[in-house]
Order: structure tokens, then sequence, then C-alpha cells
């Protein structure tokens, strides 16, 4: 577990930008759970390929015309229970973080996973989340 004041500026990074930070798997399972229309979950990371692609990305990807109705983070590594639970959700994933989900009327419709985020710019996974977006939202 990764201690807050030093994940704080990443957590920010987020929730600066519409994020609601999702801290006890309650709070999980009442989002996912119980929200009409679309929820983007972004699975935060201490990683590089969180701070230099999956953040911008997921940033970038709110300049569209259509965009999630809720965003919400949790912090892997730091909220350890949110995140577990959030990951029940994402099944059949394996856990992954950062990643980015989808959900369209409680329903996981799109997925990227950390194996999409590597090695790739922020700009093709924004571009990757506004497809998803024009599609579902």
């Amino acid at each position: 577990m990764y201690p807050r004041d030093i994940v704080m500026p990443m957590a920010k990074d987020l929730t600066d930008h519409g994020f609601e930070s999702l801290t006890s798997p309650k709070e999980v399972s009442s989002v996912i759970d119980s929200k009409e229309g679309t929820v983007l979950l972004v699975v935060n990371s201490v990683c590089g390929c969180a701070a230099a692609n999956a953040r911008p990305a997921a940033k970038m990807s709110l300049q569209n015309g259509k965009t999630p109705d809720n965003l919400y983070t949790v912090f892997a590594g730091v909220d350890k229970e949110a995140t577990a639970k959030a990951r029940e959700y994402l099944l059949p994933y394996p856990p992954s973080s950062p990643s980015m989900a989808l959900f369209k009327d409680c329903e996981l419709v799109h997925f990227i996973e950390r194996l999409q985020i590597e090695g790739r710019s922020a700009q093709v996974i924004a571009a990757n989340l506004k497809m998803a977006y024009d599609k579902y939202c």
C-alpha cells in the first residue's frame, strides 16, 4: 500500500477534472449497481504508464461530443478494498492497473487493459475511449 500523501497528486490529476474517488467497496457497488446511463471507471495507479498515458487519455477523452454521464476512479495500491470490489465488476478481465472501464446501465461495455495502455500514446487511448463514448453514450 502506498501512503496517501505520496499518491495525492496522482489522484488529484483525475479528481481535479471531474472524477470522483471511490474509496470503499460500498461506494463502488453503489455506483456500479445503481447508475443508469454511462459510467467511466478509471483504475488509477502510481506506474509510469498511468502518469504518461492513462490519466492524460482519460482527461483528453472528455473533449468529445458524447461523454459518460458519471466519472469515477479507484486507486490501486491505495484503496485496496475498493479496487478489489471494482475488479469484480471487470471480470472476466484479469486485474489490471491502470485500466479504464465504461459501463452502460450497470453493464460493462468497453474495457481498456494495461496491456492496451503500455506503449500507446495518450492520444491513441483517448481516441479509443471516444469511439466507445460515441457508441454507448
